[in-house]
């Protein structure tokens, strides 16, 4: 609500009130931890405050006051209310995902303008978390105000990352053929997945180069299967496919070489991993601000896909989607443009998949297009350009035109909006985990539990 309007000293009598009701969101936590500079973990959603194994996320008591202050600053007086005094007493605790009711009611009007309030705090279910009395100096006169330019706030969590690695921690540590980790980052991205129990690292590569890195970065890996290969990357590749064609692996992952040596391994006519779908990659981000995962794909392996290639593309997605919790994820068909227009092939391209999907030659999710951007993930924007779709404003799924374009929206999202992405290839036998340099730790997971969840999915193991 943008429009505030208050209740002048004149208009107060006693026995008014107001209330608001609130979801305590993790999101408030960490806002309220960094503007009141109260690091106590007992507030914080992800810290053990108390040592007992479990963190808290303990709703900060003054949190919750400031929550009575919203109250009698917008509504009861409202714009132009002053506080005097406030006292409070707490009888219970309200935790994030709780939903509070917080309400207030004068009880009298002394001088100057001081008007007396009742204030108390509850959850939805009535149980009491706090009461006390607050002491306002009320507006003299009616004034309506509108709020629509105060900046807002995006909090930089990753609740969606926290939900894969939550889902993927019971399944067995995937084996993986880890081709070439001959450098920290390759090494070390393994070895992260291993520590987290998601992986179960076979690493195939040159035995000292290997042996060096892992010193270089201080980890012993006298635990881990080597599988020494002289030379180049093809044959390590080469080596990592067998792995997974006889079921020693479940998934690949790729190390110091080029993608396009793994690459050629995987899609090997004789030996290979071929599915008879096209290869593709998806970006699986989640998106500070955002309510669910977002896909985009590809931005990593087709360059500049045809329409039979973008089905193939439009299919890994929705399948993967579904591994990730997403029955019938919705997928946006990105161009310039939201209307059809002979001169722009994507256009064509993305009203021919629509209709493919319509027609069930696409299965699994719902398909529209072309979006634009805005009006793919911006239900507002949808609504401006007069856009009647259930995945307007709603995508899941990101489908762009080409490569140029896949990678610049993912990188746009990863470093401007704060996005923390992981990645997997798609359309082989087993998923095929890329990782890049610039990856920090939490990307590097987030790759792996997206692998881990899709390789159980497909094998009905979960």
């Amino acid at each position: 609500m943008t429009l505030h309007s208050n209740v002048p000293w004149d208009d107060l009598h006693a026995g008014m009130s107001a209330e608001i009701t609130h979801l305590c969101r993790a999101e408030d936590f960490y806002v309220f931890a960094n503007s009141s500079g109260n690091m106590n973990p007992m507030h914080l959603p992800r810290e053990d405050g108390d040592g007992d194994g479990t963190p808290e996320a303990v709703a900060p008591s003054m949190w919750l006051g400031a929550l009575i202050s919203g109250v009698l600053g917008n509504t009861l007086p409202g714009p132009g209310t002053l506080y005097q005094r406030q006292t409070l007493t707490f009888t219970g605790r309200a935790h994030a995902g709780d939903t509070v009711v917080v309400r207030v009611r004068l009880i009298d009007k002394g001088a100057d303008r001081l008007a007396r309030f009742e204030t108390r705090v509850e959850l939805a279910d009535g149980t009491p978390v706090a009461h006390g009395e607050a002491e306002v100096i009320a507006p003299a006169t009616k004034v309506t105000v509108d709020l629509r330019d105060v900046p807002g706030l995006t909090v930089q969590t990753h609740p969606h990352f926290d939900r894969l690695l939550h889902e993927a921690a019971p399944i067995p540590p995937m084996p993986t053929a880890v081709v070439m980790p001959q450098d920290a980052a390759s090494l070390g991205g393994a070895i992260l997945g291993w520590r987290h129990t998601l992986l179960t690292p076979i690493l195939i590569g040159e035995r000292d180069r290997i042996l060096a890195t892992a010193d270089e970065i201080g980890e012993d890996i006298s635990a881990l299967e080597i599988i020494d290969v002289a030379g180049h990357g093809p044959e390590a590749a080469r080596l990592a496919v067998d792995l997974v064609r006889s079921g020693r692996a479940k998934a690949l992952m790729k190390g110091k070489l080029h993608t396009d040596d793994l690459l050629r391994a995987v899609l090997s006519k004789t030996d290979g991993l071929r599915t008879g779908r096209r290869l593709s990659h998806a970006f699986v981000m989640d998106v500070p601000g955002v309510d669910h995962l977002l896909m985009v794909s590809d931005a990593a392996i087709n360059i500049a896909p045809d329409l039979m290639d973008k089905v193939d593309i439009v299919q890994n997605a929705i399948n993967l989607a579904h591994s990730l919790g997403q029955d019938m994820p919705k997928v946006g068909i990105l161009s310039a443009v939201e209307t059809v227009n002979p001169n722009m092939p994507s256009t064509l391209d993305a009203a021919i998949l629509s209709k493919m999907a319509d027609r069930g030659q696409i299965t699994g999710g719902m398909v529209d297009g072309p979006l634009a951007m805005d009006n793919a993930i911006d239900l507002e924007a949808a609504r401006t350009k007069g856009i009647s779709s259930a995945v307007a404003g709603h995508a899941d799924i990101l489908i762009v035109p080409n490569l140029e374009a896949g990678n610049m929206l993912a990188k746009e999202l990863t470093f401007v909006a704060h996005a923390l992405a992981g990645g997997v290839v798609l359309g082989a036998a087993c998923p095929i985990i890329l990782t890049s340099r610039a990856d920090d730790e939490k990307a590097r997971l987030l790759s792996c539990a997206i692998a881990v969840l899709h390789q159980a999915k497909t094998r009905g193991t979960v």
